[in-house]
């Protein structure tokens, strides 16, 4: 079986620069839902890997978050789809901690928890600390351009193996095209 990173906001829901700070606020982007399903289907399992800082600002809490990756969960399945884990960094970027992307240490403890190196795992974002992270790890960074990822495109300074797709259903399907 084989593994694919997510970020959350920009990639499979609709970001905000006030935070997604309910359930009410997280909106799926059009065909991220049927995208997860299309990967759970190939044999891909599905892990999200997010930085929350939001939770750190005193914006929401842990309850909260749980409930909107409860959400998640719930209209992903109902689109035939599943996310296996859901690893996330709750610190500010002041805290400067390892876990907080372009940090590797979501991906690190995805590599542990799936006892495997991340060298070529498809890992998908919106912004230039997605990739980064991503990259870092030896994974293969892949920009969207929902969310930040067309400013993320405009700036530049990509890794230079990041591959570029519209959207995440873009993205699998020119990952699912190489199977």
């Amino acid at each position: 079986m084989s593994l694919i990173i997510l970020d959350r906001d920009g990639v499979i829901n609709a970001d905000s620069d006030r935070f997604i700070k309910s359930p009410e606020e997280w909106v799926p982007i059009p065909g991220s839902l049927t995208a997860i399903s299309r990967l759970n289907q190939a044999g891909y399992r599905v892990v999200v890997a997010t930085n929350q800082s939001g939770i750190a600002r005193g914006l929401f809490d842990l309850a909260t978050l749980n409930a909107i990756h409860q959400k998640m969960i719930d209209t992903i399945s109902q689109q035939g789809g599943f996310i296996e884990a859901i690893f996330f960094c709750p610190h500010a970027r002041e805290a400067r901690c390892q876990c907080r992307k372009p940090g590797t240490g979501l991906f690190e403890e995805i590599s542990q928890r799936y006892n495997m190196p991340l060298t070529g795992v498809p890992a998908i974002g919106d912004s230039l600390r997605d990739l980064v992270a991503a990259d870092k790890m030896q994974a293969q960074p892949i920009l969207v351009l929902t969310g930040k990822g067309k400013k993320t495109l405009e700036a530049g300074e990509l890794p230079p193996t990041t591959q570029i797709h519209d959207n995440l259903h873009e993205a699998v399907k020119a990952l699912l095209g190489k199977r």
